[in-house]
């Protein structure tokens, strides 16, 4: 098995690293590119944002390799399970995803079209077999008995999660390297999560190769980016982490190991969620949570007067912790796990505040030397 998640960790990064470049060019020469041209914008110049397309293209080239040739040697059969129809279904609304979102990148799309562009390609997974089995879990147990109600329940769960997941990666993807950096946290912490669960070789080789190709692109979206991972990647990173993590714990549905997944994307999750109860009081309406802001948590770091750099390392501290909060749990139990974070949560509160000590003086200077400037040029 080590072999196999090696090969798709090396193909996708190497396909993603070689591709990345040639995508900067395309998205130049199609206009596909992001321009600062209000507040909201991080970005001081043009961007190209069809980074995702190298991403993509990386993780499709080292999932098809393995699954063929799994397949021919025997050592993988897809029938199993119906992996088959499975991996169908994700892939056709993988398709769905892409080509909605690489037109937006290109000319621009609504963002009431890509969400029915999101639910029919969500639709497409839960019609193919893959869904959240409910049944057995806390309160719900007790429907077990109304087979139609609980199926329909398990539909929308599932289709909600798989669209409030690719919008949270969406929706965080506002710094360099911020979106691509926090999947390759919370695709790693999966993957050792599928690994302790013993979950289906085809869910670890789908995150491994996710988490290639994301190491292949980011050295061009680290800050300062060369390029971004535009509407194309945060979506689809988004999609596919939403269907893989319900591969992935498919094998023993329990309450814990359901929640597992939420876990690791709190920080997208809770980002999400704090900005549409955000647009809503603000707007003073639901159709407010289309409309963009500049209340994200990255937003709020930088508005404290952290760095670009500084907010993305901060970010991905919170979800490495809360990945390995998620990890122990699953392994050491609830006593162990937060015993762990509770001594993060005071490592990161001590370090915010010698970090912005810090900030403070390196900016005290700079204020005093303006102000001597602004005394001499009156005089």
């Amino acid at each position: 098995m080590w072999g196999d998640i090696m090969i798709a960790f090396m193909l996708a990064f190497i396909t993603s690293f070689m591709i990345t470049p040639k995508t900067i060019k395309l998205a130049k020469k199609l206009g596909a590119v992001d321009s600062p041209k209000d507040e909201r914008r991080i970005n001081k110049v043009v961007m190209p944002r069809l980074g995702g397309v190298a991403v993509v293209i990386g993780f499709i080239v080292a999932v098809a390799y393995l699954l063929i040739s799994l397949t021919l040697e025997n050592q993988i059969d897809l029938r199993e399970g119906n992996y088959h129809l499975k991996l169908c279904g994700y892939f056709i609304g993988m398709l769905i995803i892409v080509i909605t979102c690489f037109i937006d990148d290109v000319k621009g799309l609504s963002a009431v079209v890509k969400l029915i562009m999101q639910i029919l390609a969500a639709s497409i997974v839960v019609a193919s077999g893959t869904r959240i089995n409910i049944s057995g879990v806390g309160v719900l147990s007790r429907f077990n008995d109304s087979i139609n109600f609980m199926q329909t329940l398990s539909t929308i769960i599932t289709i909600g999660w798989i669209v409030g997941i690719t919008n949270a990666i969406n929706l965080i993807d506002g710094l360099d390297g911020l979106s691509s950096g926090i999947s390759i946290i919370s695709c790693v912490s999966m993957l050792i999560i599928f690994m302790l669960n013993e979950s289906p070789i085809v869910a670890i080789l789908l995150i491994t190769g996710l988490i290639g190709a994301l190491v292949g692109f980011l050295p061009y979206n680290i800050n300062p980016a060369k390029t971004f991972i535009g509407d194309t990647g945060s979506n689809f990173l988004g999609y596919s982490l939403g269907v893989i993590s319900i591969i992935g714990v498919a094998k023993t549905y329990t309450a814990l190991v359901i929640v597992l997944p939420i876990i690791v994307l709190g920080l997208p999750i809770f980002d999400t969620l704090f900005a549409i109860v955000r647009r809503i009081i603000k707007n003073k309406s639901i159709k407010g949570i289309m409309k963009p802001d500049k209340g994200h948590l990255h937003h709020k770091l930088l508005g404290r007067g952290f760095s670009q750099k500084q907010s993305v390392m901060m970010l991905y501290g919170v979800s490495a912790s809360l990945g390995m909060f998620a990890i122990i749990l699953l392994e050491s139990g609830i006593t162990k796990a937060i015993s762990f974070l509770l001594i993060v949560v005071a490592v990161l509160i001590l370090g915010y505040r010698e970090i912005a000590d810090e900030m403070r003086d390196a900016q005290r200077p700079e204020q005093e030397i303006e102000g001597q400037q602004k005394i001499e040029e009156d005089e």
